[in-house]
């Protein structure tokens, strides 16, 4: 585990900088499950097929992979991740 996760002041720092750390408890499997899928799909479907030759074509791909994915659809709800972002905004008065 990286040093600063197990430093007291690091917690104290982010407290006071206004920052909530999101984990709902120690080891759930939950909390990381959406973006663990979108690391899945970056490495399956982006970077082991279409190799990078430097770090520019991989900055490129990394970027027309997400803009990919959030604009795709998906198959359990019918709906690209950007449309379900928006419908979940409030509505303007």
């Amino acid at each position: 585990m990286p040093r600063q996760y197990n430093n007291a002041l690091w917690p104290q720092y982010l407290e006071e900088q206004g920052i909530q750390v999101s984990m709902d408890g120690k080891g759930r499997a939950l909390d990381n499950v959406w973006i663990e899928r979108f690391w899945k799909s970056l490495k399956y479907d982006r970077v082991y097929v279409n190799p990078a030759d430097d770090g520019f074509e991989l900055y490129e791909g990394v970027q027309n992979h997400i803009s990919y994915y959030h604009d795709k659809i998906h198959h359990t709800t019918r709906e690209t991740p950007n449309h379900r972002y928006e419908k979940s905004l409030p509505t303007a008065a």
